[in-house]
């Protein structure tokens, strides 16, 4: 199959939607001159045939007055205006033959010149050969006169219908021309047609490539790339494919990385923290001061060192995109309540008053994932809190998707910082309360894994009496139904 390059389907689109426009507006360009011409001729035409008929009448009406002053008087003034006469009227009807094609008329016309003939012939000769008034003449060409009107009459008539021929066709001329115009005008829906199938011929791939990109960006490695196109999408398709190869053989590499370290960290350091609660606690003999202040050090580093194996290990979720990418329904009041017990031990030792407002809602996503989401969001919220603070967990669904409220009551996060507070090992300042340092990897495992859910992380802070409000968006939300 021949591949076509973008540019190549742009000006394919575009010749395909452009020549048939260009071509219907020729078209109708093209007939409404030539009817313009026809009605600008045909109008020039019957105007010249009306004046024509109109003179020959004023001819043949005066020819007849100088034919009867001139028979009566027999004035040769009279004689040579009736010649004159006579002479106009042959000019005029030539005139009308080289205006029409029209053979009845032709006909009509030179019939009415042999009885100007007739006339002509009867009427001089008769008065040269008397030069006396003879009334007796004067009743035939009158009669002959009678004739030539009924001829006129008839001229008129014929001239009449032709006229009105012509109109009647510059009529069906113009029918004509506006029934093509609108056939013409159903080029348009079919160029939108067309025009819209290349739109979706271009924009198709391009949109692959985002969602491609998409779930490159929230980890998902495992599907390959492939997107037909144009062949520079294909080479973009190729090329992503590539990055998406690549990135996964990395992200195996860390993720193995990851593991390994953590467990040859953990078996060491399970053995350094049991002899130091040993000489903590007085096991191996009493310590002096000095000893027992260097022994709480100990325990203190040895305690926060393993806290860091732990977000290590958390933070290694995040890298390891291949076995959690599984989708379950979870149970959210149940999930939150399991949450709580486990950080059940730090509230207590802060006195911190739970406020929870769970309804019965369910989510299909990923249970691990949500767990170590939450569970970062209210370490958080316990470690900013005060002694004898309150913490705030609200559930609600909105629009098919659920929305998780952690509020605390700590110091809050400043504007600058709200969006520091998601990148990997920033630390901001440790509440006053707060022995230990974390390792700054807590809100940016919730940001990532937040992200592969297709879920939105938000900060409110500071919000009313202070403290930080964060709420997890998650999509794919439903209430639970109790089995009867």
């Amino acid at each position: 199959m021949k591949l076509f390059s973008i540019k190549s389907l742009t000006l394919l689109g575009f010749s395909l939607v452009a020549i048939p426009l260009v071509f219907a507006l020729l078209l109708g360009a093209s007939q409404v001159n030539t009817l313009a011409q026809n009605s600008e001729e045909a109008i020039i035409n019957v105007a010249r045939s009306l004046d024509n008929q109109q003179l020959l009448k004023s001819n043949q009406i005066n020819m007849e007055r100088n034919a009867s002053q001139f028979l009566v008087l027999r004035d040769p003034v009279l004689a040579e205006n009736y010649i004159v006469q006579s002479h106009k009227i042959f000019l005029l009807t030539q005139q009308l033959i080289s205006s029409s094609k029209d053979t009845e008329l032709h006909a009509l016309i030179i019939e009415y010149e042999k009885q100007i003939t007739q006339l002509i012939d009867v009427t001089i000769p008769h008065a040269q050969s008397n030069p006396k008034s003879d009334l007796n003449i004067i009743e035939p060409v009158k009669q002959q006169f009678n004739v030539l009107t009924a001829l006129y009459e008839k001229i008129e008539q014929r001239s009449l219908t032709l006229n009105a021929n012509t109109v009647n066709r510059l009529k069906q001329e113009a029918q004509m021309i506006r029934e093509t115009m609108m056939k013409s005008l159903l080029i348009i829906p079919v160029s939108l047609i067309i025009a819209i199938l290349f739109i979706f011929l271009i924009t198709t791939p391009l949109k692959l490539l985002t969602q491609s990109i998409l779930l490159l960006q929230q980890g998902k490695f495992e599907s390959k790339i492939q997107i037909s196109g144009s062949y520079e999408i294909q080479e973009i398709g190729q090329a992503l494919d590539n990055m998406r190869t690549r990135l996964h053989a990395l992200e195996l590499q860390k993720s193995s990385f990851i593991r390994h370290i953590s467990h040859e960290l953990k078996t060491p350091l399970a053995a350094i923290r049991e002899g130091t609660e040993l000489l903590y606690d007085h096991s191996v003999g009493e310590l002096n001061p000095e000893q027992q202040e260097i022994s709480h050090i100990i325990k203190n580093s040895v305690f926060r060192l393993q806290q860091h194996i732990e977000d290590l290990l958390d933070f290694n979720i995040v890298l390891d995109s291949t076995s959690l990418q599984d989708s379950q329904e979870v149970r959210i009041d149940d999930l939150l309540t399991s949450v709580m017990t486990a950080q059940s031990l730090d509230i207590k030792r802060k006195e911190i008053h739970l406020i929870t407002k769970m309804s019965k809602l369910c989510v299909m996503s990923n249970k691990k994932q949500i767990a170590v989401i939450i569970d970062n969001l209210l370490s958080n919220a316990i470690k900013f809190s005060p002694n004898n603070g309150t913490i705030t967990i609200d559930t609600t669904m909105i629009n098919d998707q659920l929305q998780i409220t952690i509020s605390d009551q700590g110091r809050g996060i400043s504007a600058e910082n709200k969006e520091k507070i998601f990148e990997a090992f920033y630390q901001g300042s440790p509440p006053d309360n707060c022995l230990l340092k974390g390792s700054g990897l807590g809100l940016t495992i919730v940001k990532e894994l937040t992200l592969r859910l297709n879920g939105q992380i938000n900060v409110l802070s500071p919000i009313e009496h202070g403290g930080t409000k964060m709420t997890l968006t998650l999509p794919r939300a439903f209430k639970h139904k109790e089995v009867q």
